[in-house]
């Protein structure tokens, strides 16, 4: 497939196929996650330094690769995994056709020299190569966390409401996420068509950019030729000291080390790395995901001895009688005895029953629902569930229940603190409104009590 764009090109050999520039593209937008991932792993064992790193990652990743990319570009002509497939960017020349195919074979020396990037051309190229993606990833995450629940939850999403007496930084963020919701949905959608476009055009040659960043900037992608090699192999080799003279020594920190020997050393190196590095992942994807790796774990784990678990919260191992009638277990007590068992467990059915989570702050008892009967359906509106979401403690709700719950506006909990009956039993004494004497559980999760950490954001949604 390398040769169909060159079907069309005539022959122009420098001139790369899209195949060549989509694969290029996949390799880079694999370096974030993949990073992001390990990075994850290891804050998992040093969690106290590397904690703040990764919730900064998308920063200091941005900051990485703009030192990466600048070294490369101007040292290779192209970025870091255009260099790994032989690629190079260049300046597009002002003339008919944008092609001088003689000059190209005569000279091919003068010519990359002309239409090598400048420190304009260059730093255009940063704002493509780092900022946007940048931009692009960080407002895919706002999207996520401010405007996807708008979508799910349709037209009764009420929205954040801008108060008179808000703040200058409020109302950007309130004017912010109203872009989110309502503008940022097309302006993505047209950025993937300009793409799709641009790519098509490229593919038959109409075209010679594959980017519509790229023909804003007036640079393409080009293949690099005997001209390149030769003047990279150039600028890397050391230059030899005047008239015989040893060079002076200098230390390893010294900044001229540093910055002439250390620095450019150190990044030419990650053309070695980036291949090892994918071998090693993909490796290890296939470790995980192999039937090898599962009967190895297995066979290691069949000789351990492993004590029996250690439960607390279990009442006394003596069944009570309500419990033994119904396993069919009889016991030889007398009629007082059993009475006596019967009360204490109405007692207790009756304790349980009647007897909410009370918060540690505050003191109140909070409102929650039952544990459903099925597995099926939402534990709030009894329903069978829809769009399932799990919250951290493991219950499962429809979404627009969970979120209406813990944003205090799911309408059982209006009921409830409005006065109204519970089928649990829970009743106020000064009955009436229950504002002051419970809370409603904004914030927390309706079967168990318990604060989700993150509110909405903490909830995760179950792939069925």
């Amino acid at each position: 497939m390398e040769f169909m764009t060159n079907l069309q090109s005539g022959l122009d050999d420098q001139k790369p196929s899209l195949f060549e520039l989509l694969s290029e593209q996949q390799l880079g937008a694999l370096i974030p996650p993949s990073l992001r991932y390990l990075l994850a792993t290891a804050t998992h064992r040093h969690p106290r330094y590397l904690l703040r790193i990764l919730n900064s990652f998308d920063e200091l990743y941005a900051f990485v690769s703009l030192l990466v990319e600048r070294h490369y570009l101007r040292t290779y002509g192209g970025g870091f995994t255009e260099n790994f497939y032989g690629l190079k960017r260049e300046r597009l020349l002002r003339t008919k056709g944008h092609e001088i195919p003689r000059a190209s074979i005569g000279a091919p020396e003068q010519v990359r020299e002309t239409l090598k990037l400048t420190n304009n051309d260059v730093w255009k190229n940063l704002l493509v190569m780092v900022l946007l993606p940048y931009t692009k990833r960080k407002l895919d995450e706002h999207y996520d966390i401010h405007a996807a629940s708008a979508n799910i939850l349709g037209p009764g999403f009420r929205g954040d409401t801008l108060q008179d007496n808000a703040t200058y930084k409020q109302r950007i963020f309130h004017y912010y996420k109203w872009f989110l919701r309502k503008i940022y949905p097309s302006v993505n959608a047209a950025y993937y068509f300009s793409l799709l476009a641009f790519n098509l055009a490229y593919l038959f040659d109409t075209s010679k950019y594959h980017n519509p960043f790229f023909w804003l900037i007036g640079t393409r992608i080009r293949r690099m030729n005997s001209a390149d090699y030769k003047a990279i192999a150039a600028a890397a080799a050391t230059p030899l000291p005047v008239s015989g003279a040893k060079p002076a020594p200098q230390s390893l920190l010294s900044p001229r080390t540093l910055t002439q020997v250390v620095y450019p050393r150190l990044l030419s190196s990650l053309k070695i790395l980036l291949p090892t590095s994918i071998f090693a992942l993909k490796f290890l994807e296939w470790w995980h995901a192999s039937d090898f790796a599962r009967q190895l774990s297995r066979k290691a784990a069949e000789g351990l001895e492993l004590p029996a678990p250690t439960i607390t919260g279990i009442p006394k191992s003596v069944p009570s009688t309500a419990t033994a009638q119904k396993s069919g277990v009889t016991f030889a007590t007398s009629a007082d005895e059993q009475d006596q068992a019967k009360d204490e467990d109405k007692e207790q059915e009756e304790k349980e029953k009647i007897n909410p989570p009370v918060s540690a702050t505050t003191s109140l008892p909070i409102f929650t629902v039952a544990p459903p009967t099925a597995s099926s359906n939402c534990p709030i509106c009894l329903s069978a569930i829809q769009t399932p979401t799990a919250a951290q403690t493991g219950y499962v709700f429809c979404y627009t229940c969970i979120f209406r719950w813990l944003e205090g506006e799911h309408p059982r909990q209006v009921a409830f603190m409005q006065g109204g009956t519970e089928e649990q039993g829970w009743k106020d004494q000064s009955g009436g409104n229950r504002d002051g004497s419970w809370e409603d559980g904004r914030g927390r999760c309706a079967v168990s009590g318990r604060r989700l950490l993150g509110g909405s954001g903490g909830l995760r949604r179950v792939m069925v």
